[in-house]
């Protein structure tokens, strides 16, 4: 079962059963041809729609569909989403990184990057040597680099604040 958000206003409840696609408990009587990867003609009650996805984006599951020449926007939650929000579990993934610590006791040998440098998730920030081996330390989120706790040559603990994100 999913539940669709449509332009924030209208909901939808979409399941299938038994080779029939229920939307609202009400049967869906649908003919879908894909045209291409990320475009569709249906067939729905003698009307032609042509439909059109427009972007898509799948970590926050929403999209925006061109449907003839209106632009709708999608959310979508499925059963698993909305056990993660009966179980308060639903905004984990928005908890915001602020620290970066060491991951391992070491020597900072490059500190990569500038106070106030915006960077992305997977960025190289510094180089840390630990066990005579070099690791590239990486952004885990996107921000921007508050403050830098450490210089080459410092000598770091595990768990010591290296970096500080706005």
């Amino acid at each position: 079962m999913f539940k669709i958000k449509v332009n924030e206003q209208f909901d939808f409840q979409v399941r299938s059963e038994k080779d029939q696609t229920l939307v609202n408990d009400q049967p869906m009587d649908l003919d879908i041809y894909s045209i291409s990867k990320s475009t569709f003609h249906i067939l729905h009650e003698n009307r032609s729609y042509n439909v059109e996805l427009v972007t898509l984006d799948k970590n926050q599951k929403t999209c925006s569909v061109r449907v003839n020449k209106n632009i709708y926007t999608m959310s979508l939650t499925d059963q698993f989403d909305e056990l993660l929000h009966k179980l308060g579990m639903d905004n984990l993934n928005s908890l915001k990184i602020t620290e970066l610590k060491a991951p391992m006791p070491g020597l900072v040998l490059k500190v990569l990057v500038k106070e106030g440098e915006e960077v992305s998730k997977g960025s190289n920030l510094l180089i840390l040597e630990a066990m005579k081996m070099e690791n590239i330390i990486k952004a885990p989120t996107d921000g921007v680099i508050k403050s830098i706790k450490v210089n080459p040559s410092d000598k770091v603990e595990k768990n010591q604040v290296m970096i500080v994100f706005n």
